[in-house]
């Protein structure tokens, strides 16, 4: 499979790891629009969220799980999780994966994060 995330999961690209563990890997993003900007994946490979079904949701429940561990190790309280799915909407990598987002207060929209599309 040539998907960049599973790469990253194998440890073939390098990667600021977060956290780790059977089901989940986090780390943190190369273009950051946040002060915390860490990137949730669920090891196991599925495309976006039109991909989530009952064979697999739990790995979805495993990486909300995640995110609270990796709250308290980032020290955070407030954050916000975004997952993109599909080209429209802004996934440029075709693996499941959830934007944590956290360290600056926010509003709605890209202006508020001080980033305009």
């Amino acid at each position: 499979m040539d998907c960049l995330f599973c790469k990253i999961i194998a440890g073939e690209i390098p990667s600021t790891k977060v956290y780790e563990d059977e089901f989940v890997y986090s780390f943190k993003d190369i273009a950051p629009i946040a002060p915390v900007h860490d990137l949730i994946i669920p090891k196991k490979h599925i495309c976006c969220a039109n991909e989530i079904d009952e064979s697999n949701s739990s790995v979805v429940a495993k990486v909300f799980e995640a995110a609270a561990k990796i709250a308290k190790a980032e020290g955070i309280e407030s954050y916000r999780i975004i997952n993109n799915c599909g080209d429209d909407a802004g996934q440029t990598v075709k693996h499941l994966h959830f934007h944590m987002l956290a360290g600056v207060k926010m509003g709605w929209g890209p202006e508020s994060l001080g980033k305009s599309e």
